[in-house]
């Protein structure tokens, strides 16, 4: 089998502050709202991965995070009008929340908002995520599957 050409890489936050994870309820106009967890796609102008997710933190919570670390790939289908059709591969850290003011939240989603995109916090349980329409639906099921597991990548003994 031949590899499919990656035309998107995005970075986003499985973000834990406490006991809750914060997600973006996105709401399009006419269409019916789901949830999205912080972040979005990686720009030339980005070092690494990583660094895409700081920004995008940055730009769509006017947050910092901490404790970075990997958890999940999804690996779509994607195309767009400057790609040709190809995959988007979906890096998903786990980090925790170290502060957070949505006064210094900037970047297109607030400069030019196609809909709202709402801050919410539900509890980090599987009826919490399961109480909103996470997408991708592969990172709902990985949630599901998983809670202890994501958790236990913030413990105190995992370096």
């Amino acid at each position: 089998m031949t590899d499919r050409l990656v035309v998107k890489r995005t970075a986003r936050a499985i973000l834990l502050d406490g006991e809750e994870m914060i997600l973006i309820k996105r709401t399009k106009p006419g269409e019916k709202p789901y949830w999205i967890t912080p972040g979005g796609g990686v720009e030339p102008e980005d070092a690494t991965v990583v660094a895409a997710l700081h920004r995008e933190v940055d730009e769509e919570l006017g947050a910092k995070v901490t404790d970075v670390v990997p958890a999940f790939v999804d690996t779509v289908s994607h195309s767009t009008h400057h790609a040709a059709h190809g995959v988007k591969v979906q890096h998903f850290f786990v980090c925790r929340l170290e502060s957070m003011d949505l006064s210094r939240r900037h970047g297109p989603e607030v400069d030019e908002p196609c809909g709202e995109y709402d801050v919410v916090r539900v509890p980090f349980t599987r009826e919490g995520v399961a109480s909103v329409e996470v997408v991708p639906p592969s990172l709902r099921a990985y949630l599901d599957a998983n809670i202890e597991g994501v958790r236990a990548l913030l413990a105190d003994d995992l370096e």
